[in-house]
């Protein structure tokens, strides 16, 4: 099982946080500069905790220099990545 993640990276923010949604992708605040893939690793990492998989298990298959990305979770239900997507938007 894989699902898809689409998010739009907001660097250098105060926190690591989800915000909600916009346009079909979630925003992902972030800590990290965008520079030299800290962002992405920032973001990889936080995706990983956030939905309780390996790091190993989360990839970045698009969006490398945008931010505009898209994330791949391997071994993450549809049902478990909606509910926990459902927690953001109350």
């Amino acid at each position: 099982m894989r699902v898809q993640l689409k998010l739009r990276v907001i660097p250098n923010a105060k926190k690591d946080e989800f915000i909600g949604q916009r346009e079909g992708e979630w925003i992902l605040r972030l800590n990290a500069p965008a520079i030299e893939g800290k962002a992405n690793k920032a973001a990889l990492e936080f995706v990983s905790e956030f939905f309780g998989v390996p790091r190993s298990a989360v990839f970045l298959v698009r969006g490398e220099r945008s931010r505009h990305k898209i994330f791949q979770i391997v071994g993450l239900e549809s049902s478990v990545l909606e509910r926990k997507l459902a927690e953001i938007d109350r």
